[in-house]
């Protein structure tokens, strides 16, 4: 008992860390000190309340919890040995371990999209995933919100990719980091995606910012985390979604547009004197 009560602590200490210092600086950054320069890349014009930031910084604590509580269940009981987590001394080659992120991120977005719709059965959305929904102007502080049950849903991920593919702690680490970070900048309520990506393949692959903000403010379609594969394979993804995409990067360009002529009139007067 007393070697999980530690990792608990390591495993809460690491949750709570990664929420306050990724979610807290990037919300520090877009709503306060950049928060006038960054007007245009503004997903909705309304604001956010900060009742709304309490209630998902108080429920984002309570996942922690719960998402700790998976890691001791998965690495410190029985649970471990129908995963493909190594012995401890045993080495996975380098090349498996970079391999393995990406990989567990894959496998993330199957489990999550498919997790996420079951959520928005009536039986359960009441009951359950109402509660992230109530943030329809969400921030970073969203990224956590969840109720106990759906915290519990979302944190089953863990067991589930350490069961189908070896992973160490290091592409574990990496692998929750990287899904937090892609999560914050879900629901980070800006678009910073470079104007150039609409123009590749990528936009056709991967989410956006306006993609999950879009699911945040209308409750149906948008269902997925990281890739557009299963709202478009399954005809899920909202179909005005391209439409505000291009709606914010336009006025992302026309303020940038606005901001150059201001520049060169201001360059002529000083020219004139």
């Amino acid at each position: 008992m007393e070697q999980i009560a530690k990792f608990f602590i390591v495993a809460l200490t690491a949750s709570v860390l990664r929420y306050f210092v990724i979610a807290g600086l990037t919300f520090f950054l877009f709503y306060k000190l950049f928060y006038k320069r960054l007007t245009s890349y503004k997903i909705q014009k309304k604001e956010a309340a900060k009742a709304d930031f309490i209630r998902d910084i108080l429920h984002s604590l309570q996942t922690t919890l719960v998402f700790a509580a998976i890691a001791c269940v998965v690495f410190l009981t029985p649970v471990k040995q129908i995963t493909q987590i190594p012995p401890a001394g045993e080495e996975l080659p380098l090349w498996w371990v970079l391999l393995s992120v990406p990989l567990s991120l894959l496998v993330h977005d199957a489990y999550f999209y498919w997790m996420h719709r079951l959520l928005h059965h009536p039986a359960l959305f009441r009951h359950t995933h109402l509660l992230h929904h109530k943030s329809t102007n969400p921030s970073p502080w969203s990224s956590y919100s969840f109720h106990f049950l759906e915290a519990v849903a979302e944190g089953l991920v863990l067991f589930v990719v350490v069961a189908v593919m070896p992973m160490n702690a290091v592409s574990i680490s990496l692998f929750i980091l990287a899904g937090f970070v892609i999560n914050v900048y879900g629901h980070l309520g800006y678009e910073i995606a470079p104007l150039w990506l609409r123009k590749t393949w990528l936009f056709e692959l991967v989410n956006t910012s306006v993609h999950h903000n879009f699911h945040h403010s209308k409750f149906k379609g948008n269902y997925g985390l990281y890739l557009r594969f299963w709202d478009r394979t399954m005809g899920t993804e909202h179909p005005d979604y391209v439409k505000e995409y291009d709606r914010v990067q336009a006025q992302r360009i026309a303020a940038k547009q606005n901001a150059g002529e201001a520049a060169n009139q201001s360059a002529g007067m000083m020219a004139e004197v």
